[in-house]
Formats: C-alpha cells, structure tokens, sequence
C-alpha cells in the first residue's frame, strides 16, 4: 500500500473531465488488457488504438515493457515489486482518465487482487476488464521474446504460468481468444464493447450520433 504525502491537497481543475469529453466527442475509459506473456496483449491494444485513432478518438497505450523502461525501472518481478507495479499503472491510468482520454494498458498483472485495486481506483464503469485467453502451450510455441525457453532453463525466475501463478480473471468485461481469433475479429470484439458501454458515443447533450 502506498503512503500518502503529506500536506497537500488535491486540486480541483476547472476543465473538468467532462468538458474534455465534451470536446472529444468521446467518454473517457480504461481499457485493461491482460493475460500470458505471448497472448497477444500488447498486439491487441495497438491494433484497437489504431482503430480508434482513425476513429477521431484520443487514445494512449501504456505498455508493460515501455513503462519498465522509465517510471518502473526501479523495480524487479518479486510478488511485492509486481503489485507496485500495477499500483504505479492503476494510478497512472486514473489521471489519464480524468485528461478525457481511452487509456489501453497492456500488462500481465497476473494477480486479481492487484487488478481489482485498479479498479477501484476508478468510478464504476470506467474500468474495462479484457482477458487475452491464450492456452499456455500457444504462448510457448509463439515465445516472441524467448522468454519462455529462459524461464524453463531457470534463467529467469518468478516468470508467469512457469514459475509464478496467472489468476484468470472471474467476470472480465470482456474475453476475447487470442489463440484462435484473427487480430481483426478481436479488434471488432473490443470497438463493439466500447460502443456498447457507451464510450464512443459523442458526449453531446443535444443528440449527437454514435461514431
């Protein structure tokens, strides 16, 4: 649990969240991407940011190794280092929420507990859940970073689904096969989710239409 500083307070912008929605013609969400190393997260999130920047819509990926790379250098993948890690994203992506934008991030986070404090980080709603199922087998066979050849030789420890535990998510927002689905059709699963929680909806008290 992080510590909180002391002597400040929060302060309250006056271009509030939905004025930037407003001018954005889009709600803001979290998009929460996660699953084996080798399923396909990282791969899934750019394509639907593609998708949605062509749409108009103002989006950001917060990608598990870009971010391992500056704000969690400092930290390894012991249990604790990996919950810090996600606490560092969850409220990474809360501020990214408030800016009006759809924010994919593209982490294992393997355990439910650390994905349920993101989520309550966040009004309800705003948090999507999108499971990349893929048997372990497949992720193996695709080993796009070798990683997993290193972690069965023990070269790299505490590495998720060999030597670490993956807890598959109860009821995630939405489960989208990465092992047999074409890229396409999983981009088409997570635009029509977005239009069916009323994301992509124009924020326009008059009547707008729908993307």
């Amino acid at each position: 649990m992080a510590k909180q500083s002391s002597n400040t307070v929060w302060h309250h912008a006056t271009v509030t969240r939905v004025r930037r929605e407003q001018q954005n013609g889009h709600k803001s969400a979290i998009l929460w991407f996660t699953g084996l190393s080798g399923a396909g997260k990282s791969t899934l999130a750019h394509a639907v940011e593609e998708r949605l920047y062509e749409m108009g819509c103002r989006t950001f990926v917060l990608d598990g190794d870009n971010i391992r790379h500056g704000l969690c250098g400092d930290l390894g993948f012991s249990n604790e280092d990996r919950q810090e890690n996600i606490r560092r994203i969850a409220e990474v992506a809360k501020l990214m929420l408030e800016s009006g934008t759809i924010t994919l991030t593209a982490f294992i986070s393997p355990f439910k507990a650390e994905r349920n404090m993101a989520r309550k980080l966040v009004p309800h709603g705003d948090f999507l859940e999108i499971y990349c199922a893929c048997d372990l087998e497949i992720c193996e066979q695709r080993d796009v970073k070798g990683l997993y050849k290193k972690a069965r030789q023990g070269e790299i420890e505490n590495f998720t689904g060999i030597s670490s535990p993956y807890e598959v998510p109860d009821k995630p927002e939405l489960l989208v096969d990465t092992s047999n689905r074409d890229l396409e059709a999983c981009v088409a699963q997570v635009v029509a989710l977005l239009r069916e929680r009323g994301v992509l909806k124009t924020i326009d008290f008059e009547g707008a239409n729908e993307f």
